[in-house]
């Protein structure tokens, strides 16, 4: 049953907005101009650096898929609950471990195309290829489950949660990762409205540790939480001490 009651704006701001077009520029143009796929490049160097910083960052602000899912499918989607199944730490690791199998597999083939003509239409045409498959899997869930079902399991997403844990570990991060923060704990009305309108269907006003922070690494940093709280308490802070 679609929970239409939680249906709520979730763009709130224009790259979140307009990021989206990406898809058809890669995913479309792409098999025709497979080039194209090169735009890939920068964008999964940018994925670890930003995860080290800011963990899930950019599934919540910058992602085109997430923005795709918000903009257009959120309205349309059954909106369920994202299952146990898609939140699972083996579903995480098996679809990182075959994303990352299949990937190497194909760039390793291509590379004996190195300094020939087709060598940047065939290494682009994989970034096409995944980027394309993403789009259909991610879309299908999107509509049939919950709009951020994939984002549970991305591997990009797993790939900047990796690099968020270096940062953790090397104690990195802690000026520069923003996270769910309240203000008062005893202003909290428990009406479980954060939970309610959370994209990766976590719940805030009961995970929040003691030191007033959600310190969940699968919180994408989307302020949705934030913008809705009835009482206003929750903010985006770095890490307390």
């Amino acid at each position: 049953m679609k929970r239409n009651e939680y249906i709520i704006n979730r763009i709130f701001t224009p790259l979140r907005n307009w990021s989206w077009l990406f898809i058809p520029l890669v995913a479309l143009v792409g098999l025709w101009y497979p080039k194209m796929g090169l735009l890939m490049i920068p964008m999964m160097i940018a994925l670890p650096i930003l995860g080290f910083f800011k963990g899930k960052f950019w599934c919540g602000n910058i992602c085109p898929h997430g923005s795709l899912f918000d903009r257009f499918i959120y309205p349309i989607s059954f909106n369920k609950k994202i299952p146990a199944w898609a939140k699972a730490k083996i579903t995480l690791v098996l679809a990182f471990i075959f994303f990352m199998f299949m990937f190497t597999k194909r760039v390793l083939a291509v590379t004996a195309l190195w300094g020939t003509t087709p060598f940047l239409d065939k290494l682009g045409f994989i970034f096409v290829m995944n980027y394309f498959m993403v789009t259909i899997i991610g879309t299908f869930l999107a509509f049939f489950i919950n709009p951020r079902t994939w984002c549970r399991f991305c591997p990009m997403a797993t790939f900047q949660l990796l690099a968020y844990k270096l940062g953790k570990f090397l104690k990195a991060n802690k000026k520069t990762d923003a996270v769910i923060t309240i203000s008062n704990n005893q202003e909290c009305l428990n009406c479980g409205k954060c939970a309610k309108v959370c994209p990766v269907d976590l719940s805030p006003y009961q995970e929040i540790s003691t030191k007033g922070q959600l310190e969940n690494e699968a919180c994408i940093r989307c302020s949705t939480c934030v913008v809705y709280c009835p009482v206003n308490i929750l903010s985006l802070k770095c890490h307390q001490t």
